[in-house]
């Protein structure tokens, strides 16, 4: 819950901080937004490791192959670092290579989900 708490008092200082920056210097404020949202998601990282044991219990437990699970936890990463990268595109004024960002990151998510897709898909097909 700490790293919380450092995290957001992190992303309100960088985010005045880049307020004040945009004024003169646009290329330092996304800059320093660039490496606000790296350490925020360093710091992040950690709290990651607990979330991932406690899920391979979790499927230990349910007998659910990682196989299917695996792609669900790799678009919701696919989500995020979209969504950061899509958002920085717009910040530097650049919305055009934003939605080329959202569009790679949805097929990346459609790729990755690809594998429980075809293992439904068998399933279903079995049943027919």
């Amino acid at each position: 819950m700490e790293a919380v708490w450092q995290i957001v008092a992190l992303g309100l200082l960088g985010a005045v901080l880049a307020a004040l920056l945009k004024k003169h210097t646009p290329e330092l404020a996304l800059l320093l937004a660039v490496a606000v949202c790296g350490a925020a998601a360093l710091a992040a990282v950690r709290g990651v490791r607990e979330v991932w044991a406690f899920l391979e219990d979790l499927l230990a437990a349910v007998e659910i192959s990682s196989t299917l699970f695996l792609p669900l936890l790799k678009t919701a990463g696919i989500a995020v670092v979209t969504r950061i990268g899509a958002d920085l595109c717009r910040d530097a004024g650049e919305s055009a290579v934003a939605s080329a960002v959202e569009m790679a990151g949805a097929m990346g998510a459609l790729l990755a989900v690809l594998p429980l897709m075809q293992a439904a898909w068998e399933v279903l097909r079995s049943l027919l």
